[in-house]
C-alpha cells in the first residue's frame, strides 16, 4: 500500500523496487515519531525528543565502504582511500537486498541536498526505519508540498539495517556495507542502525560531483555576518575542534554545521539540519545545542538516560563517546532562512593541538593554507583509545579524507584556486593545549579563542603586528585586545622552554612525514610552504 505524497510517476514500483508492504512516502515530523515509537524503535524524551539507541555500531564504519569500480570513475576515484568493489559482486547485493525487502515496510522521504537550487542534488532515501526517516528528513533540506508532486530522484538511497551482507558473495569485508555505485546512481547500506552513514553518502556524492562543476565540497561550518551574507566566513576542523560550537556565534548568522560548497555564486549549505554531538555538552556554552536536545522531533542518539524521569546524561559516554543529536536547522534562532551565504572573506582551519606546540591563531598564506588543508591535523590524547598515552597526532585530508572520492590535492587545488580568486584570509586556530602537552599544559581558553576569531573576522586582527614562527613560517599576531600576550607566544607558556623546542621539532617532522606523500602532485610554493 501505498501511503502519503509523491510524484505519482515516481513510486518505488517505477523504479523496480516492488513486493514491498507498506510504503509510506515524504512523512513529516509528528507522523514520523508517532510510527517510531509505534514500532519500537525508541522512546519519546522529554520535550518530544526521540531518543534512540543504534545498537551494535555507535559511528561510522569506514572500512566498510566501497566504491563500484567502473570504467565511468576508474580514473578518478582515490582507490588507495576507497576500497572497490566489483559491478557483478554490487548486482548481487542489489539483488539480494531487494529480496530481503520483500513484503517489509518502507519509509520514503524525497529530498534536496544542497541549498544552492543551481547546484543541489535531488535524493531519495529508503529506509527500514521510520526515526532513519526523520534522521534524513532533518538533515537534508525539505521541497514543499508542490515540489513534492514533480520530483524526481537523481540517486536513490536504500538502506536496511536487517540485512547482512555476505563477504563472498558481495565482495565486501563484512555483514556490514556501504556500497557506491556511480553508474546506477544507488547506494545500498545494510546491517547497520548508525544514522550518520546516510547523511555521509550523500556529502561523499557531492563531493565527487561538484569539482566537475567548479564548486568545492567543503567539510566546514559557516557563518556570515548580520544582514550581510557577504561577510562569510568558513570553518575546517575534524571531530572536536570547535568546527559546530565557534560558528555557532550568537553574534553572526549561522549557515550551516557542517558541509558546504563553494562556487562563484557563493558558500551554499548542503544539510537542512545539524548532527552535533552531545558528550559533555554545556548548558551556558551552548545554550541552544542544548536546548534541541529537548525539543519534539529531535533525535537524540546513544545517549544515556534515567528511565523514570527520562533526563538525560550529557557525561555519560558508557555506550559511546559518539553521543549526538539531530535536529533542523531552524531551532538554532540565529540560523540562516535560505542555507546561502557570500564567498568566504575568511577561510578558518581548526586543529585541537595536544602536543601544545601551535599558537592559538596564525595568518597563513594560500599556499600554507593548502599545505595545512591536505594536512588536516588535529590530536588524540591520552586515554582516549587503548593504547594511547601520549598525544598522537591525526592527519586527515582536507579535513574529512573517509568522505573524499577524489584524490586530495584536486580538492587542495581547486580550494587554492578560490582563495587567489575571491582573496580570502587564511587562518589556522589552535583550540587544543598551551603551557606544555596534554596531562602538564591546559586547554586553550575558549574566551580567547572567540576574541581571536572576532578580531580575525572583523578585520582589527589583520591591521596588527605579526611575527614569524620559526617552526611553521605562518604569521602569529603579538598582540590582541582581550588576549592574553603570553598565550600567542606558546613557547613562553612552557615552564620547560627548551622541551618546548624538543616537542615543536617533533611535531614539525611528524607533519613532515605525513605530508610527503602529496609532493610530487603539488606545487612548488606549496612544496616551499611544508618547509616552513
Amino acid at each position: 500500500m501505498t501511503i502519503g505524497r509523491v510524484n505519482p510517476a515516481q513510486r518505488l514500483d517505477d523504479q523496480g523496487i516492488t513486493g514491498l508492504g507498506n510504503v509510506y512516502y515524504n512523512m513529516i515530523e509528528p507522523a514520523l515519531v508517532e510510527a517510531a515509537v509505534a514500532r519500537g524503535e525508541g522512546k519519546l524524551g522529554k520535550g518530544g525528543a526521540f531518543l534512540v539507541s543504534t545498537g551494535q555500531f555507535t559511528g561510522r564504519s569506514p572500512k566498510d565502504k566501497f566504491v563500484v569500480r567502473t570504467p565511468s570513475v576508474e580514473k578518478t576515484i582515490w582507490w588507495d582511500n576507497n576500497a572497490p568493489m566489483a559491478p557483478d559482486a554490487f548486482d548481487r547485493l542489489h539483488a539480494d537486498m531487494l529480496a530481503h525487502m520483500q513484503g517489509r515496510d518502507y519509509f520514503v522521504q524525497d529530498l534536496y541536498a544542497g541549498a544552492d537550487p543551481v547546484h543541489r542534488l535531488d535524493v531519495r532515501v529508503v529506509t527500514e526505519l521510520a526515526w532513519h526517516g526523520l534522521f534524513i528528513r532533518h538533515l537534508l533540506r525539505r521541497p514543499d508540498a508542490t515540489e513534492i508532486d514533480t520530483f524526481t530522484p537523481e540517486w536513490t538511497i536504500i538502506n536496511c539495517p536487517g540485512f547482512k551482507a555476505d563477504p563472498a558473495r558481495h565482495g565486501c569485508r563484512t555483514e556490514t556495507v556501504i556500497a557506491l555505485n556511480f553508474d546506477k546512481k544507488l547506494i545500498l547500506i545494510g546491517n547497520t542502525q548508525y544514522a550518520g552513514e546516510n547523511k555521509k553518502s550523500v556529502f561523499t556524492l557531492l563531493n565527487y560531483l561538484l569539482p566537475e562543476k567548479g564548486v568545492m565540497p567543503m567539510h566546514c561550518s559557516a557563518n556570515h555576518a548580520v544582514g550581510n551574507p557577504v561577510d562569510t566566513a568558513v570553518f575546517f576542523g575534524l571531530s572536536g575542534t570547535g568546527k559546530t560550537t565557534l560558528s555557532a556565534d550568537p553574534s553572526r548568522t549561522l549557515i550551516g554545521d557542517d558541509e558546504h560548497g563553494w562556487s562563484d555564486r557563493g558558500t551554499f549549505n548542503f544539510e537542512g539540519g545539524c548532527y552535533a554531538k552531545t558528550i559533555n555538552l554545556n548548558p551556558e556554552a551552548e545554550p541552544e545545542i542544548y536546548a534541541t536536545t529537548h525539543r519534539f522531533a529531535t533525535v537524540v542518539e546513544n545517549m544515556v538516560f534515567d528511565p523514570e524521569t527520562l533526563e538525560l546524561d550529557f557525561a555519560d559516554s558508557s555506550l559511546t563517546e559518539n553521543t549526538r543529536c539531530a535536529y533542523p536547522l531552524d531551532y538554532i534562532s540565529n540560523a540562516s532562512d535560505t542555507g546561502l551565504g557570500g564567498a568566504p572573506k575568511n577561510v578558518i582551519m581548526l586543529t585541537c593541538d595536544a602536543f601544545g606546540v601551535l599558537p592559538p591563531i596564525a595568518r597563513l598564506t594560500p599556499a600554507q593554507a593548502m599545505y595545512h588543508f591536505l594536512s588536516g591535523f588535529t590530536a588524540k590524547t591520552a586515554g582516549t583509545e587503548r593504547g594511547v598515552t601520549e598525544p598522537t597526532p591525526t592527519f586527515s585530508t582536507c579535513f574529512g579524507a573517509p568522505f573524499m572520492p577524489r584524490r586530495p590535492e584536486e580538492y587542495g587545488k581547486l580550494l587554492q584556486a578560490k582563495i587567489a580568486k575571491h582573496g580570502a584570509t587564511c587562518w589556522l586556530v589552535n583550540t587544543g593545549w598551551t603551557g606544555g602537552a596534554y596531562g602538564t599544559g591546559r586547554r586553550m581558553p575558549i574566551k580567547a579563542t572567540r576574541a581571536l576569531l572576532t578580531a580575525a573576522l572583523d578585520g582589527t586582527l589583520a591591521g596588527g603586528t605579526f611575527r614569524r614562527d620559526p617552526n611553521f613560517g605562518f604569521e602569529v599576531p603579538v598582540a590582541v585586545p582581550g588576549v592574553d600576550a603570553a598565550l600567542l607566544d606558546p613557547r613562553s607558556t612552557w615552564a620547560d622552554q627548551a622541551a618546548y623546542d624538543a616537542q615543536a621539532k617533533k611535531l614539525v617532522n611528524m607533519f613532515a612525514d605525513n605530508f610527503g606523500q602529496y609532493v610530487p602532485f603539488i606545487d612548488e610554493d606549496v612544496k616551499a610552504a611544508a618547509i616552513g
